[in-house]
């Protein structure tokens, strides 16, 4: 088996059953596996080492040793810049599962309750209106836990979670990544709305003909506010005047109330302002503005405990509930 495990060709599922069942001699330390993840997440280095807080030299070591003990090579290397190979895209999922795994038999022999670290992302919306809330009560419950978010638009977050640099994503919008297990959370309403003394405030209602006569102020491209906006104006999208592209939710309520033109957001965004009346709704019955809130992760994403509680305190706060903005999460003490 030795000789076989000689050719480059080696399998990463053999590399993972060297490791875990111990068929043979473990070939390589789960501090060669940190490196080999930090080094294929940052593509270089030097960036690692800083990460694990190691030297260059020996992070450099570590990952020539982990590439000579397995008879195989995991990156390809340009100057200073290292990208994974074939071999290595294999290998990264099963090493930061491995690596997940590992620390939560250390938390335990620590006696800790197992709820280590979790990295979250969440697309604005949620980010704002929802995650803080959750995390905020997620971190109540458990309070040895380590919770860090990310707030970015769609496209990022996708990235992030595909990369293996967060856990989990809760996003708007769908996601099509072909590595990614998708899962709807809760629904999603995108609505018109404008300023008070703006002549649509009047009316309450307006056709796509008046619509593509304003003045706009949208989301910017990549997140998924303004990929739903832009499907539901997909036929008239030339002939619209968009003024501003902001890439803050308040900024774009902002930017309307002062009358700059009209905009189009989550309504779960709008509601207070709804309510005290700083901006009013148009409601828009030719356009399709609904859409899905989603969690994401790496189909080969360990669920660590700290993640399985998580989406479970999600669904729990979204159950009965059939639209975002009905939401009523409970007050953090």
């Amino acid at each position: 088996m030795r000789d076989s495990l000689g050719a480059a060709t080696i399998s990463v599922n053999w590399i993972i059953k060297i490791c875990v069942i111990g068929y043979i001699d473990m070939r390589f330390t789960l501090r060669q596996l940190q490196v080999f993840v930090a080094v294929a997440q940052h593509q270089s280095v030097s960036r690692a080492a800083s990460v694990l807080a190691l030297s260059q030299s020996a992070a450099s070591t570590s990952i020539t040793e982990l590439e000579r003990q397995s008879s195989c090579q995991l990156f390809d290397r340009a100057g200073k810049r290292l990208s994974l190979n074939a071999l290595g895209h294999q290998l990264l999922p099963q090493a930061v599962a491995l690596l997940d795994q590992a620390k939560e038999i250390e938390d335990l022999l620590n006696g800790k309750s197992g709820f280590g670290s979790l990295a979250v992302g969440a697309t604005l919306t949620i980010g704002n209106y929802l995650a803080t809330l959750l995390i905020g009560s997620f971190m109540q419950r458990h309070p040895e836990s380590q919770v860090k978010l990310h707030v970015q638009n769609t496209v990022h977050i996708v990235q992030q979670v595909a990369h293996h640099e967060i856990d989990l994503g809760l996003i708007e919008g769908d996601c099509n990544h072909p590595d990614l297990e998708v899962q709807p959370w809760v629904a999603d309403e995108l609505v018109v709305f404008c300023a008070p003394q703006h002549p649509l405030a009047r009316q309450g209602r307006a056709d796509i003909a008046t619509l593509a006569r304003e003045a706009w102020i949208l989301r910017e491209q990549g997140s998924g506010t303004r990929l739903t906006f832009d499907q539901a104006m997909r036929h008239h999208r030339a002939q619209l005047d968009i003024r501003l592209e902001l890439e803050h939710t308040e900024a774009i309520k902002r930017a309307v109330e002062s009358g700059l033109g009209i905009g189009c957001i989550s309504r779960l965004a709008l509601r207070d302002a709804f309510r005290r009346g700083s901006l009013v709704a148009v409601e828009t019955p030719e356009l399709d503005l609904m859409r899905q809130f989603y969690f994401i992760w790496h189909k080969q994403k360990y669920q660590t405990s700290a993640m399985r509680e998580f989406l479970e305190l999600c669904r729990h706060f979204t159950a009965g509930v059939t639209r975002s903005d009905e939401i009523v999460l409970p007050p953090i003490a």
